[in-house]
């Protein structure tokens, strides 16, 4: 039978299997992600899995899922942008967080746009349009456009589109192009999402097309979508939004085979990201309304995964509540680097560590490190980022000495947003370490940072005075509470229970109580707890220290399977290729009827015409972009929805009909 790749980048690890469709997995490997140069982990993980291939045995298949851009989304990051929203009042910037999003990146607002009807509202201001290339095209990495209405007709979006093109030659992003709902503002959410992400993606895909070339294998490269479904690295690259929540999905499809449990709830921690699914009647639940990833609510359809800043790279840092009345510390949701991995790196980390220890002048930034992430790839700095980014060529540095007056912090707080460069410090990883829950990496690097958070806990009055293992105990105990809660939340959520307060708030301490220890917990008057109706499906490199109190403060059946830390790249080759065009018919005026296209809008005088030519463009287009995707043989379905409002007078008020047609098929694979 065919033997299949499948490639998982992460935020700490990238993981590779080897798959038979017969035998299941026959290899695997993890390597550590390298965001500076993508190429270098993917290729020691391709490496380590392709070494328990025989010569003789062809690769047919290459599939890729990703957490890059859903850990960009959650931890704020991103390529800069520029939004040019067409027809759009001023107001759509405080909708759906889109002004948020957005930060500091330019909006540029342009008459036009259409109606409802897919009428033109305004003639187009092309003049803007180029106005908006000439000061921003060398700031931003690519633009999006969204138009009022531009679902009903995009011929403003596309006119746009390629003008910014011809001028600038940067990427650009149509909201029409990746969503037919409406919802303005989270149209152009989605857009700017995906502009933000294509570089990031662009460089992970190029990467993995070298090394399958360097290796002779020429099979089609595919990449997981957020629903769980497969797109070729060509759709993915002009589409990486879709990518969101493609870690997530993977690792649902791929908890599908290994555990064998169709009803189940799937908890996948990561370096960077908790991410929880359910399983009913062993199909993943789909979020319809959009994905929502980092506080955003994209129109990306896309697994129901509830996705929190939690994992073993997590930055562990103080409360603000003075001890006892907080918790002492607080887990993410940023990721940086383990101190223990960084030492183990750079040998040198671990003196510079026991210096900070022996000095009687502690220091703000103990325990603290920031280096390179990634190439700067041509981003602008200014002055003061320019002068950091060369400090860090040779190599990381202590904060104490990059930051020397603080006058820093903010040039280097943006280079870290902008995912250039990243922190390093005390992590769940660097605690896992110290409580020999983990290994691989230097422990002693991890008790020096653990001594220096605890001093500096004492010092600030926020934490008791605690050696280093009982740093890393109280760092394990708040990745249990974290981990509970965020599961307690997502399971509401899917039954439509109202999220917990951020913050304090009565309804978390409730929560929180319930999961703490049973010690905790002793002598007072009220005693909590929470029992998971479903057994819970831990995967992921992490698990196995934090999932099994996890599962027993919630009373329930944990289940750890084979191959549980690689079980994304098993669903990155498990999944087949899905594609979805929807098509609306309103009706403007009596006795008209609108077809809202792709590129435009056409009338019919009667419903049963344009519903014929809406089922026939469908099929045709979906069967199109499943084989553009990568599907071999594909079968198309049809679902039409008609909606309609039954009038005082007793007549029936035709409001719209909707023809969906969905195309699947396995992915085409190399002939042997």
């Amino acid at each position: 039978m065919a033997k299949l790749l499948g490639i998982d980048t992460g935020g700490t690890y990238t993981d590779a299997v080897l798959y038979d469709e017969d035998a299941g997995v026959t290899a695997s490997a993890k390597a550590l992600t390298t965001k500076h140069d993508l190429v270098l982990g993917v290729a020691e993980a391709m490496e380590k899995v392709l070494a328990e291939k025989p010569a003789s045995e062809p690769i047919s298949l290459v599939s890729l899922s990703t957490t890059l851009a859903t850990n960009a989304i959650v931890e704020g990051q991103g390529a800069p942008v520029c939004l040019l929203l067409v027809g759009y009042g001023r107001d759509a910037l405080q909708r759906a967080g889109l002004g948020a999003a957005l930060g500091s990146d330019p909006v540029i607002f342009v008459e036009g746009g259409h109606t409802a009807t897919g009428e033109e509202q305004a003639p187009l201001d092309l003049a803007a349009v180029r106005a908006a290339v000439e000061t921003h095209a060398a700031k931003v990495s690519a633009f999006a456009v969204a138009g009022y209405f531009g679902v009903r007709n995009p011929r403003h979006e596309i006119a746009v589109r390629d003008l910014l093109r011809e001028l600038s030659g940067l990427p650009v992003t149509c909201a029409h192009e990746l969503t037919s709902n409406l919802d303005a503002p989270r149209r152009a959410l989605t857009a700017v999402l995906n502009a933000r992400l294509i570089p990031q993606l662009q460089q992970l895909v190029l990467a993995v097309r070298g090394l399958l070339a360097a290796k002779g294998i020429a099979a089609p490269l595919m990449v997981v979508k957020g629903d769980g479904s497969l797109i070729s690295d060509e759709v993915a690259l002009n589409c990486p939004v879709e990518t969101i929540l493609s870690g997530p999905a993977a690792s649902v499809v791929g908890a599908c085979h290994l555990t064998g449990e169709a009803e189940v709830v799937v908890s996948d921690m990561g370096g960077t990201t908790t991410d929880i699914a359910v399983l009913t009647g062993g199909r993943p639940l789909l979020d319809r309304e959009g994905a929502k990833v980092g506080g955003w609510r994209t129109m990306v359809e896309a697994v129901a995964v509830h996705t929190v800043g939690l994992g073993g790279d997590s930055q562990v840092r103080l409360a603000e509540a003075r001890w006892p009345a907080g918790p002492g510390l607080v887990v993410g949701p940023r990721r940086q680097v383990p101190l223990s991995l960084l030492a183990t790196q750079h040998p040198w980390v671990l003196e510079s560590l026991a210096e900070q220890l022996d000095s009687d002048m502690p220091g703000d930034w103990d325990g603290r490190f920031a280096l390179r992430l990634r190439r700067l790839d041509g981003a602008a700095l200014t002055p003061s980022e320019q002068r950091l980014w060369d400090r860090l060529d040779a190599g990381p540095q202590p904060l104490a000495e990059l930051l020397p007056s603080g006058a820093l912090a903010r040039p280097l707080g943006r280079l870290v947003d902008r995912g250039l460069v990243i922190y390093a410090g005390f992590t769940p990883s660097d605690a896992a370490h110290i409580l020999e829950l983990q290994s691989g990496w230097s422990r002693d690097a991890a008790l020096a940072g653990a001594r220096l958070l605890a001093r500096e806990g004492l010092a600030r009055g926020r934490l008791p005075d605690l050696d280093a293992a009982g740093l890393a105990g109280l760092t394990f105990e708040r990745v249990v509470i974290a981990t509970g809660v965020a599961l307690v939340e997502a399971l509401r959520g899917q039954e439509g229970g109202y999220p917990l307060e951020p913050g304090a708030g009565p309804g978390r301490q409730i929560v929180e109580a319930a999961l703490a220890a049973a010690d905790a917990q002793a002598g007072g008057l009220l005693k909590a707890g929470f029992t998971l109706a479903r057994p819970l499906a831990a995967i992921g490199a992490p698990v196995e220290a934090y999932y099994p109190t996890v599962a027993a403060r919630l009373n329930t059946r944990l289940v750890l399977p084979r191959h549980a830390g690689v079980c994304n790249a098993v669903g990155a080759v498990a999944g087949g290729v899905a594609q979805r065009v929807k098509l609306l018919v309103t009706q403007p005026e009596e006795g008209r009827y609108r077809l809202h296209l792709p590129e435009g809008v056409k009338d019919f005088p009667a419903l049963d015409r344009a519903q014929a030519e809406a089922e026939s463009l469908a099929k045709r287009l979906a069967s199109e972009q499943a084989e553009r995707a990568g599907a071999g043989a594909v079968e198309v379905s049809l679902d039409v929805e008609e909606t309609s409002a039954d009038l005082d007078s007793g007549k029936t008020l035709f409001v719209e009909l909707a023809v969906t047609a969905t195309a699947f098929g396995r992915p085409r694979i190399a002939a042997a």
